[in-house]
């Protein structure tokens, strides 16, 4: 039986997303992009003691993106930058600055062979087994996600300041940060990963066209989505 192709808008993003919780109750996700929609881009997901949960953003065009997949309490364009060597990340977003140095690199096996969406339940279990983590599902707001993580890094030491205040030592996640789907792994980590995205409302692909570059960096529309969708 012939199959239909999706409806919507697809993407794909390229680069690293690092976990950690501190003492003092704070919990953050940085996502350090190479590629994306919109160019390389970096953003904090930030997930406070009282439980709001804030987004850190550079540039209100990363917020509006990012924003059509997640749900956040509060989202705050500030002067942010982040960069990553070898094996540290650090990332400066207004008064916090949070550095992460990642331990030994471990290849995720699977990488290589997900030209098809029939690795999904294997790689489900391997992460559910390993990490506790969903690599696939839907987000809040409806887009589907498939994370096809390529490379883990346990993270080995971190310090996180917000201002001058030490927000203590690095733990494991505890409480849920709510983000999406699935919760952060509870161990702190570093992720290289290709996030695909796959909105079938094709509402992604419309933010991607008003606010920047179109489909030229990853995204596409899906075969038979509306020629205006995801389009300069």
């Amino acid at each position: 039986m012939h199959r239909s192709p999706p409806t919507g808008y697809r993407c794909e993003l390229r680069g690293h997303i690092a976990f950690a919780g501190f003492s003092a109750g704070h919990r953050f996700v940085v996502v350090h992009g190479d590629d994306a929609p919109l160019g390389p881009m970096d953003d904090v997901m930030w997930a406070r003691p009282d439980g709001v949960r804030v987004l850190l953003v550079g540039r209100p065009e990363v917020a509006e993106l990012i924003t059509a997949v997640y749900r956040f309490d509060a989202v705050e364009v500030v002067p942010l930058r982040c960069r990553m060597d070898e094996s540290v990340l650090a990332v400066v977003a207004g008064d916090l600055r949070v550095t992460l140095r990642a331990g030994r690199r471990w290849p995720i096996p699977l990488a290589r062979l997900r030209a098809t969406t029939a690795l999904r339940p294997v790689e489900r279990l391997l992460a559910l087994a390993m990490l506790g983590v969903r690599t696939w599902g839907v987000s809040p707001t409806g887009v589907e996600e498939w994370y096809r993580a390529e490379e883990y890094r346990r993270v080995v030491a971190g310090e996180a300041r917000l201002g001058e205040r030490d927000l203590g030592r690095m733990r494991r996640f505890h409480e849920p940060a709510r983000f999406g789907f699935s919760e952060p792994p509870r161990r702190p980590s570093l992720v290289r990963a290709r996030p695909l995205l796959h909105d079938p409302s094709g509402s992604l692909g419309a933010v991607v066209a008003r606010t920047g570059r179109g489909l030229g960096a990853g995204g596409q529309a899906d075969t038979r989505a509306r020629p205006q969708e995801g389009r300069d």
